[in-house]
């Protein structure tokens, strides 16, 4: 059986910060803990819009706390994302998502994710060996 606490992924590799400031990502479940997935806490910040587009992976994610919205390239369709709403990118779907408060998102990743990644200027994680 595996158990994480937060305490155990705050401040260690596992809390990783986006480069330009959007989002912190607290991974709980990893490629190497073998489950097939990987489990993240997102935390976006208010006033932010992320440009996405998981190419090498599928995403589904669960709003727990504040809210947003998820814009789909190049449509334009937009969808609220708040407390209790659940979105899946079944389809490498590229978009923005964007926060209006500050966002706790509840992740999972197929394949799962190594544990450094972040998105590349094409809004990617990149396929890291063994994925």
């Amino acid at each position: 059986m595996i158990v994480k606490t937060k305490e155990e992924v705050v401040g260690t590799p596992r809390e990783i910060f986006a480069p330009n400031g959007h989002w912190i990502s607290r991974r709980y479940l990893l490629a190497g803990e073998g489950m097939g997935f990987s489990f993240h806490e997102t935390i976006i910040l208010a006033g932010t819009k992320t440009h996405i587009h998981y190419q090498n992976h599928l995403e589904a994610v669960f709003c727990v706390q504040g809210r947003g919205e998820v814009e789909l390239i190049p449509s334009g369709e937009r969808f609220l994302i708040e407390e209790g709403v659940m979105y899946a990118l079944d389809k490498h779907d590229e978009h923005y998502l964007s926060a209006s408060e500050e966002m706790r998102l509840i992740c999972v990743f197929n394949p799962p994710l190594q544990g450094d990644e972040v998105h590349d200027e094409k809004g990617v994680y990149p396929l890291k060996k063994g994925q």
